[in-house]
C-alpha cells in the first residue's frame, strides 16, 4: 500500500537543562580591600607631604641615609628644637589647638593672646580692689579692730593685694623675741582669715623683723628663725578664722632683709607680718620656678649611668 511506504517521522524534542552559574568565591573582596587600603595610604602620604616642612623632610631623608647617626646625634631638620623624641617628630606635649607645620604664631594671634591676658589682668585687679575695700570695711565696722587701723596697711603691688600688720611700741604683735601671738593680733588675723576665704587666689605669708640681732648671733636662734616662726603662727591664726589651708602657697621668714624703715633698721615698724593675696601672674612665677628647680635637680640618664659606673660594688660579708 502506498501509505505503508511513507512512514511518519518521529518528532524528537531536546530539552536543555539550565544549570546555575558557578560560584565566583570571595577573591574579589580581598582585591577590593587591598585597593581601598592602598588608596588610603596614598592619600595619607599626600597629606603628610603637604603638611611637613622642608626641614622635617630633610630630617627624614637624613634618617634613612644614616639612621644611627640621626637617632643618636640629631641633625638638620630632625626636630631638635621642640621634639620630645630625638631625631624628629611632633611635640607630643602639645594638646591644645592645631598649628600648621612650618608656620609660627601670626601677629593677629599674638595680639589676641596679649589682649586676652590684659583683660584677665584688669578683671583680677578689679577683684583685688573690691577685696581691699571689703577688708577695710570689716576692720572699720568691728569695734575691736577699728582702734588698730593705723597698724594695718593695704596696698596693691605687682604681686597682688598686700596686707601688712605693723608692730608698734605701745601694741606689740608678738611677745618680745618670741612667736607668741598677742590677743589683739589674734583678732585681726582671724577677721582677715574669714574675709580671705571667699577669694580663689593663693596667699603668701611673710614674717619680718628689725635688724637688732639676738645675743647668740647668727649661728644660733636668729631673726631668720624668729620671722619664720611668726609667719607660721600667723598662718595658724588665719586658719582659725576660717581660711582654707589649701589657699596658702608660701610661708617664709625674711628677717631684716626687706626693711620697712630703711633709715632706721631697728625701728619697731620693721617688725611686721605681710599677707599677700597673689594675682595669677605671681602664682605662675612661683609654679614655674618650682618646676624649673625640680627638672634641673633631677639627674639625666647619662648622669645616672656615670654615677652607677663610678660607684663601688657592694662587698658581701
Amino acid at each position: 500500500m502506498a501509505g505503508d511506504s511513507k512512514k511518519v517521522q518521529p518528532i524528537i524534542i531536546k530539552r536543555i537543562k539550565k544549570s546555575g552559574h558557578a560560584a565566583h568565591g570571595g577573591a574579589w573582596k580581598i582585591a577590593y580591600a587591598d585597593f581601598v587600603t592602598a588608596m588610603m595610604a596614598f592619600f595619607l602620604l599626600m597629606w603628610l607631604l603637604g603638611s611637613t616642612t622642608e626641614g622635617d623632610k630633610k630630617g627624614i631623608a637624613d634618617y634613612f641615609n644614616a639612621p644611627l647617626k640621626v637617632a643618636f646625634f640629631g641633625g638638620t631638620g630632625a626636630g631638635d628644637a621642640t621634639s620630645l623624641v630625638k631625631g624628629g617628630g611632633n611635640n607630643l606635649s602639645e594638646s591644645v589647638g592645631q598649628v600648621k607645620k612650618g608656620k609660627s604664631e601670626t601677629a593677629d594671634e599674638k595680639a589676641r593672646r596679649k589682649a586676652l591676658r590684659e583683660q584677665q589682668a584688669m578683671a583680677e585687679a578689679d577683684r583685688l580692689r573690691v577685696l581691699k575695700q571689703k577688708v577695710q570695711e570689716v576692720i572699720a565696722n568691728d569695734g575691736r579692730l577699728a582702734q588698730y587701723q593705723s597698724q594695718i596697711q593695704l596696698d596693691l603691688t605687682a604681686e597682688g593685694l598686700r596686707i601688712q600688720i605693723i608692730d608698734n611700741l605701745n601694741r606689740p604683735m608678738f611677745a618680745s623675741g618670741d612667736a607668741v601671738v598677742q590677743g589683739y593680733m589674734r583678732d585681726i588675723l582671724r577677721a582677715i582669715g574669714g574675709v580671705l576665704t571667699e577669694v580663689p587666689n593663693k596667699l603668701t605669708i611673710e614674717g619680718h623683723t628689725d635688724a637688732k640681732p639676738f645675743g647668740a648671733g647668727e649661728m644660733g636662734y636668729s631673726n631668720w628663725e624668729l620671722s619664720a616662726d611668726r609667719a607660721n603662727a600667723s598662718r595658724r591664726e588665719l586658719m582659725a578664722g576660717g581660711m582654707n589651708p589649701e589657699k596658702i602657697l608660701r610661708v617664709q621668714g625674711l628677717a631684716a632683709s626687706m626693711l620697712y624703715e630703711k633709715d632706721d633698721p631697728e625701728s619697731p615698724l620693721n617688725r611686721r607680718i605681710s599677707i599677700i593675696v597673689m594675682n595669677r601672674e605671681a602664682e605662675d612665677r612661683v609654679f614655674k620656678a618650682a618646676e624649673a628647680e625640680s627638672s634641673s635637680a633631677a639627674p639625666t640618664e647619662d648622669e645616672r649611668t656615670e654615677q652607677a659606673a663610678s660607684s663601688p660594688l657592694p662587698i658581701s660579708r
